[in-house]
């Protein structure tokens, strides 16, 4: 994201005739993402450390503050006592043990409010001051639109944990964390359009679909990942690429109809996510070849910066599942995918012809 931050400021530097409030917008944006980007790793970290169910009650309000005093903290432990994960799985904790896990989801619960008011204040003066031109207020409207939405899956998420089992539903977390990546797309979309980055004029039918079965690919990668860490898939079969010493084990074809294993087995959801990222990889090293036959100098850094990004994030996925889902390794991965999906936005960004072009096409070199 550093990178991303640089290149951002570089991009309004080398363009002196941008309006001084497409820069202010362009920056606000910028800084939104970066907030999104962090959301996402430390909702990650909080998934590792099993403390999202740690606050039992959703107050967006008053909510803000932590306990400030034994007798707060000791209320606020004694409500988490009569809910389904202290009784069935951490009747052992004490409160200095719940406080570990309560400061974690607090601190993502407080991102979220603070992305809010990051988004929404700005937002508004730039409004009320005629900064947003036409075109933009509407998307910027569904990026409202969608932070909202972001807080209300958080809780709906949660209230699955709260019930009969001690774990929330892997669909929703999954929902989750795909909203939160979207919103992160979505964000960096209108501010490449902000920054009116070049896009490439004549591509050929054939890295355009090599370019959009990639992402279609990473998508499916993306949703199954957010299937593996709901359902604690990557805790089993810690060898690649075989599951222990099968390439397909057993698991992976137990349940019935055949179709279920895809969202219910832990072997198979873990299946899929190990195999669709391997055609992740060969999709990206395909579409990188063809860059680099003869495309123009921005897709060859686009590809190449999406190839290696993404060969890193195999390596991190790998990693994760040798050494039995570390905390500190298992965050990077959740980290390193926005890594890959900002660069395949770029990417796509890059092939994609704009709605309306002004004056004669010209293929960028």
């Amino acid at each position: 994201m550093r990178v991303l931050q640089v290149s951002i400021t570089n991009r309004m530097d080398c363009n002196p005739e941008m309006p001084d409030s497409r820069k202010y917008i362009a920056s606000w944006l910028a800084v939104v993402c970066f907030a999104v980007f962090t959301m996402i790793v430390v909702g990650g970290v909080t998934r590792l450390t099993d403390s999202g169910l740690s606050m039992v009650e959703w107050r967006p309000i008053m909510g803000i503050l932590p306990p400030t005093n034994a007798d707060e903290w000791q209320r606020t432990f004694d409500a988490y006592k009569q809910y389904p994960e202290y009784q069935k799985l951490n009747r052992h904790m004490d409160l200095d043990g719940f406080k570990t896990i309560f400061y974690w989801e607090y601190v993502h619960r407080l991102l979220g409010r603070l992305i809010g008011v990051i988004y929404f204040v700005p937002f508004l003066l730039f409004w009320l001051l005629g900064k947003i031109e036409r075109p933009m207020l509407p998307k910027l409207m569904i990026g409202l639109f969608l932070g909202g939405m972001q807080g209300l899956m958080g809780w709906y998420m949660v209230k699955s944990g709260l019930v009969d089992m001690p774990r929330v539903s892997h669909y929703r977390l999954a929902a989750h964390l795909l909203l939160a990546m979207t919103i992160l797309a979505y964000l960096f979309w209108l501010l490449l359009g902000l920054l009116e980055t070049r896009r490439a004029s004549t591509v050929p039918l054939s890295f355009k679909a090599l370019v959009y079965g990639f992402s279609a690919c990473l998508v499916i990668q993306l949703t199954w990942g957010g299937f593996t860490a709901g359902s604690h898939a990557g805790l089993g079969y810690n060898t690649f690429p075989r599951m222990n010493d099968q390439w397909i084990a057993d698991a992976v074809f137990a349940m019935q109809p055949w179709w279920l294993n895809l969202f219910e087995s832990n072997a198979t959801v873990q299946f899929v996510h190990r195999w669709v990222g391997a055609l992740v990889v060969l999709l990206v090293v395909a579409l990188w070849v063809q860059a680099m036959a003869g495309l123009s100098r921005q897709l060859k850094i686009a590809s190449s910066f999406v190839l290696i990004a993404t060969l890193v994030q195999f390596g991190i996925g790998v990693a994760t599942l040798l050494y039995f889902v570390p905390i500190g390794i298992a965050s990077l991965h959740q980290a390193w995918a926005c890594v890959v999906l900002v660069g395949t936005v770029y990417l796509v960004y890059c092939i994609a012809a704009p709605a309306h072009i002004k004056g004669p096409k010209v293929a960028v070199r």
